[in-house]
């Protein structure tokens, strides 16, 4: 048996992760759904109680639009998925590392990417991950590595705008090392690219871990919050339905338990951090109004967003630069992906993306921001 080759190796290794992660995310989903059903009961009784004090009023009135935000985010992504006929597409993939194939997305899936990219108070999914986004990314962790390591069975709108956002990427570009697609490279351009890839994989194999450490510290809290709430609602119900004539230690103890719903609210809606893209069309936008772009660039912010994403913290030479922009711009479904034809796709959009992502790191650093 021919000895796998340390990409290839390592592509199983990140496809491994994904997959633990996956499986993570979708019992924090299930814990998830339990928890905003627990707080909308919650809140039910709460929405009961009269002549409340003014201040715990509009406290509870913000807790209370957040969690119903966060549902309605829920019932969207998977109402968008199912609404996007996967199925027709999709239906001889198979999922990352279980071997099934991808036909319904499902409550707790969706709960689980929910709270996995966050929602914000708005009810916009944070970064970019909202609409079709948020169901892209979704589809990526139920399919994507498979999809890209298969390379078929997908429509290019789907396909890597879910690997580019925000996961998959690395081994989205594995595949491509791999693929008949890059035969036209010298050996020389060809181990340098698996280098590069092999870079991209280990950041992200990296990237996997700190996201199973925050979704296994995630899960038992929502858990705890969860039981702290339905036991809180036991002693609620003893209280009656005026707040005026509640004693003044009810008082205290109902201003306790909407501190209580503000925190479990917060577990529903805060991001796992090491799964949100490393920079977002809002940071792109940010960096137009501060330099001045070729006019290319702006044409096209979510090449640069993909990019700046496939290529942060990886460490490039010019020559690097060259052969990472000569093999995009071979890949047809990519550039369909994107929105942008391939004489477009000049070499400033590696250029320009990498320095649009030094950019975002010297302003965190200046205003004191600590994100690598």
């Amino acid at each position: 048996m021919k000895k796998k080759s340390k990409l290839v190796t390592l592509q199983d290794t990140v496809q491994s992760k994904i997959a633990q992660v996956n499986s993570k995310i979708e019992a924090l989903g299930e814990k998830a759904g339990s928890l905003c059903e627990t707080l909308l009961n919650t809140q039910k009784h709460f929405d009961l109680i009269r002549n409340i004090s003014e201040d715990k009023k509009i406290e509870y009135d913000k807790v209370k639009k957040t969690s119903l935000e966060w549902k309605q985010q829920v019932e969207k992504i998977d109402k968008d998925y199912k609404d996007s006929k996967i199925k027709d597409v999709a239906s001889g993939i198979a999922g990352v590392g279980t071997g099934v194939a991808v036909v319904t997305l499902g409550p707790s899936v969706a709960m689980g990417v929910a709270t996995t990219f966050g929602v914000a108070s708005t009810g916009t999914a944070i970064s970019t991950l909202s609409g079709a986004a948020a169901t892209n990314a979704a589809l990526a962790w139920l399919g994507g590595g498979a999809l890209a390591a298969g390379g078929g069975g997908m429509s290019a709108g789907a396909a890597f705008l879910a690997l580019a956002n925000p996961v998959g990427i690395a081994i989205g570009c594995m595949a491509l090392v791999t693929s008949a697609m890059f035969l036209f490279l010298n050996f020389s351009d060809k181990k340098r690219l698996e280098n590069i890839f092999i870079s991209i994989g280990e950041r992200d194999i990296n990237k996997y871990k700190l996201a199973l450490v925050e979704l296994n510290e995630r899960i038992p809290r929502i858990s705890d919050e969860t039981e702290k709430l339905n036991d809180a609602l036991d002693t609620i119900e003893s209280y009656g339905l005026d707040y005026a004539k509640m004693t003044e230690k009810q008082q205290y103890e109902l201003g306790a338990y909407v501190n209580l719903m503000s925190s479990a609210t917060q577990l529903l809606v805060n991001p796992i951090e090491s799964l949100l893209p490393k920079y977002t069309n809002d940071d792109f936008e940010k960096y137009c109004n501060s330099k001045r772009l070729m006019i290319n660039l702006k044409k096209y912010p979510d090449c640069v967003v993909y990019i700046a994403n496939l290529l942060y913290n990886i460490a490039l030479d010019k020559r690097d630069k060259k052969l990472i922009w000569k093999t995009l711009r071979k890949n047809k479904l990519l550039l369909e992906t994107l929105n942008i034809n391939k004489n477009d796709f000049t070499i400033d959009f590696i250029d320009g993306s990498i320095e649009a992502v030094l950019y975002k790191k010297s302003k965190n650093k200046r205003d004191g921001v600590l994100k690598p």
